[in-house]
């Protein structure tokens, strides 16, 4: 791991391995998205047109 320093901001230079092992770890850690079924997607789509109508 190498550090850079252009215009005053630091940089750090990895090798591909461990930026990509970084990448990995990041991910796993991310929650996935809630998927809705069709009858919370419908409520959940008529209240946002309720929502956009009343403006």
């Amino acid at each position: 791991m190498n550090k850079l320093v252009i215009e005053n901001k630091s940089y750090v230079v990895l090798p591909i391995e461990t930026y990509e092992a970084l990448q990995r770890k990041a991910a796993l850690k991310s929650r996935p998205e809630k998927i809705l079924s069709i009858e919370e997607a419908r409520a959940h789509s008529k209240k946002l047109i309720g929502k956009w109508a009343a403006r």
